[in-house]
């Protein structure tokens, strides 16, 4: 039991390291320039076949990193947004919490933006699907319904509303690529100032 043990740790230890450079690769060489080679140079390994006994795919690999990515963002995220007392604070929080982070992990978020746009598995559906799927909205929703429940917030539509919350955060990486040096800082108070201001009674 105890070898099985130490194979599984030095396994999921590897998984990451490879997880990790692949990550780096796209965010440095996009991701039609992110091969097996290079990911496999940038993680030190002496072949590219220790890529493939971990992972049994490209796309797993993949997939594997942008899971990576989108987990500790939320982690991140959750951390913040959990110790908000109040709907307005928490609003706050989501938005200025989500800036801290890309701000933070540009590397990631220019992986993230490059897989976004390339990504094509085989047999599932593509990394924009994620575009058109609801529940990352939901989140920002439940604050707004709270707020509203509560009196903290007016009368408004909370679909279009958590719309135009997530949306304006989703696109800050597209920013970022084609002006890397604004500045995030009041990018975060503008936001926050606006939608504070929109939901207002």
């Amino acid at each position: 039991m105890r070898v099985k043990r130490e194979d599984s740790v030095t396994s999921s230890a590897r998984r990451a390291q490879i997880v990790a450079a692949t990550i780096a690769t796209i965010a440095e060489l996009g991701y039609r320039q992110a091969s097996f080679s290079r990911i496999a140079e940038r993680a030190g390994l002496s072949s590219t076949r220790l890529i493939s006994y971990h992972f049994d795919s490209k796309d797993e690999l993949i997939g594997k990193a942008i899971g990576t990515i989108y987990s500790e963002l939320a982690a991140f995220m959750t951390a913040r947004v959990s110790a908000a007392t109040t709907p307005g604070a928490a609003l706050e929080t989501y938005i200025r919490s989500l800036v801290e982070y890309i701000a933070g992990h540009r590397a990631e978020m220019r992986a993230a933006t490059e897989i976004f746009l390339n990504f094509r598995p085989e047999g599932g559906s593509a990394a924009q699907d994620a575009a058109t799927d609801l529940s990352v909205l939901a989140h920002v929703e439940r604050v707004l319904v709270r707020g509203q429940e509560s009196g903290e917030f007016g009368a408004f539509n909370t679909r279009v509303m958590a719309m135009a919350i997530q949306r304006s955060l989703d696109g800050l990486p597209f920013l970022l690529e084609a002006d890397p040096d604004a500045d995030l800082a009041e990018y975060a108070d503008e936001l926050a100032g606006l939608f504070a201001r929109a939901v207002r009674p």
